[in-house]
């Protein structure tokens, strides 16, 4: 409205729903009808966009389709864009990190894990479960989590615990053998993945983390949940390994299968890499973003 002949460009990452997304999506924890209402009255600042702009963007075709079908049409699709130069492989790669006096430097079998929080919406609790399963199985076998001990996204307990807090509680861990970095600077968080020996993702039907196309590119093995937004990205057996979200005892299988068979996964994580190269990087989405912006 200051600068009515000025084009708007939106940048549209996502659209609430009750029924059929990340929100029902746990069948143990039901919506209010207060939840109900809440969500749909967040849609509201993203309709007046919706109908303001001139052309909108999304980073992927299912986010995309999270919108009602009558805006789709105003809403392209490219990924913001991953630096495979920056995330790149480094075979032979161990995790030492001084800043943290964690020294990663003898072990064999790391599995890795990253997100913002430690939280349902990315399946934290059944990652820590599987986890459980995983050290009863490998002795050797390290875990590291990347992330802050927070909810970025859903909903906090109501007792005022973190999840991590209730993990600890509820699961036997080998504490010894469980490494929390929280938050990392790209330089450290980069090592974490060309050290991984297996990476797990989890997450809802939501917005797609940067991580699992970052852990692609890195060359990680990603064991992923079967989950919408994954799948446009994933191939079970192909460029990744799919499991079912609710299952901490599928998770560990997937595991444990990538730390039984280095060799036979070999090309599926060349497979992985060779998926964010040609439809998600950097070098190839930025001029295009530019070229939108220019028009």
């Amino acid at each position: 409205d200051i600068f009515p002949k000025a084009k708007l460009l939106c940048y549209f990452e996502w659209f609430y729903h009750a029924h059929g997304s990340d929100a029902d999506f746990d069948p143990t924890d039901p919506l209010t009808m207060d939840d109900e209402a809440r969500i749909r009255i967040k849609n509201a600042p993203i309709l007046i966009d919706l109908c303001s702009c001139d052309q909108g963007i999304a980073p992927t075709y299912w986010q995309r389709q999270q919108f009602p079908p009558e805006y789709q049409s105003k809403i392209k699709v490219f990924h913001d864009g991953i630096d495979t130069e920056y995330f790149q492989p480094k075979p032979g790669s161990k995790l030492v990190l001084p800043q943290l006096n964690l020294d990663l430097s003898q072990v064999e079998e790391l599995v890795t894990y990253v997100a913002r929080g430690m939280e349902p919406y990315r399946g934290f609790p059944q990652f820590m479960e599987a986890v459980a399963l995983i050290q009863q199985r490998r002795p050797q076998c390290h875990v590291v989590i990347v992330g802050e001990n927070r909810v970025a996204y859903g909903k906090s307990l109501p007792d005022g615990k973190t999840y991590k807090e209730l993990m600890l509680e509820k699961v036997p861990l080998d504490l010894s053998r469980v490494h929390f970095t929280g938050l990392l600077p790209y330089a450290q968080y980069v090592q974490v993945l060309q050290a991984s020996s297996v990476h797990v993702y989890l997450t809802r039907p939501f917005v797609l983390s940067w991580s699992m196309l970052e852990a692609l590119a890195t060359g990680c093995l990603v064991v992923a949940s079967k989950t919408d937004p994954v799948t446009e990205v994933i191939e079970d057996g192909v460029n990744g390994l799919l499991v079912d979200f609710f299952s901490p005892q599928a998770i560990a299988e997937r595991v444990e299968e990538v730390l039984n068979h280095p060799t036979r996964m070999a090309n599926i994580r060349v497979q992985g890499r060779e998926t964010i190269q040609k439809n998600y990087d950097l070098r190839l989405l930025l001029p295009q973003h530019l070229r939108e912006i220019q028009k």
